[in-house]
C-alpha cells in the first residue's frame, strides 16, 4: 500500500496537528479530513456565520484537492457536520455554489463540533488519472 500525505499548501509547519493528515491519496482517490473554517497560516479559527465558515471549509478542501491534483468537479462523496440542522438551507445555498455540475453524494448531520465551529466537512475525491 503506498499512501501519500497531502497538506494544505498553506499549512504553517510550525503548528502542530493533530493525529491525522490534511488528505490521504491511495490508488487514486483522496480522502480529505474533516475540514473547518481555519486560516491555516496561523492555526486559528475564523467563526463567523455559518455562510462565512462554509465558504471558508469549502475553499480549505479546495485548496487540498488542487493540491493532490484534482479539482471540486473530482469530489464524489462529502459528510457535512453542522452544529444547528435549522442552518441546514444556508449552508446549503453555499455548499451548491462549489460543486455547479453533478453535486456529489453527500451526508450532512447536526454535530456537537469543537471550539464553537458551525460546519466541518470531509470529502472523498476520485483524482484524474496520471500521465
Amino acid at each position: 500500500m503506498n499512501k501519500i500525505k497531502i497538506n494544505h499548501p498553506d499549512r504553517d509547519p510550525a503548528f502542530a496537528t493533530g493525529a491525522y493528515s490534511d488528505g490521504v491519496v491511495i490508488d487514486g482517490f483522496l480522502f480529505v479530513s474533516g475540514q473547518a473554517a481555519v486560516d491555516f497560516k496561523t492555526s486559528v479559527f475564523m467563526l463567523g456565520t455559518i455562510e462565512e465558515e462554509t465558504h471558508r471549509t469549502l475553499q480549505n478542501i479546495k485548496a487540498i484537492v488542487e493540491a493532490a491534483g484534482g479539482s471540486m468537479d473530482d469530489v464524489v462523496k462529502c459528510t457535512a457536520h453542522l452544529a444547528d440542522i435549522a442552518e441546514f438551507d444556508r449552508y446549503n445555498t453555499v455548499y451548491a455554489q462549489y460543486f455547479p455540475g453533478i453535486k456529489p453524494a453527500r451526508t450532512t448531520v447536526q454535530s456537537v463540533l469543537a471550539e464553537g465551529l458551525r460546519v466541518e466537512i470531509d470529502c472523498i475525491v476520485k483524482l484524474p488519472a496520471q500521465s
